[in-house]
């Protein structure tokens, strides 16, 4: 399975996830996370991060903090349709 990159912002002054993108080009998601760490230099209300793997749903299980109540929410109805 091939790996997909997240991009994601976080707000900690918002608590909550404020950016998502996915990416499937390793140059293009580290291009845009140089991108964005530059937008927030020196900001310690930000946390950028890109994480690879193989889904949106693996990440939001191994880094559940980013997300909020409502993703989670609709993770659960993503699960329970797939089944």
């Amino acid at each position: 399975m091939a790996t997909v990159h997240f991009l994601l912002a976080y707000s900690h002054k918002d608590q909550r996830l404020v950016m998502q993108e996915e990416f499937s080009d390793s140059r293009r998601a580290t291009k845009a996370y140089a991108e964005e760490e530059a937008k927030h230099v020196g900001d310690s209300e930000f946390e950028i991060v890109l994480i690879g793997s193989d889904s949106i749903e693996t990440i939001m299980k191994t880094h559940g903090h980013y997300f909020t109540n409502e993703t989670e929410e609709l993770f659960s109805q993503l699960e329970f349709v797939s089944r």
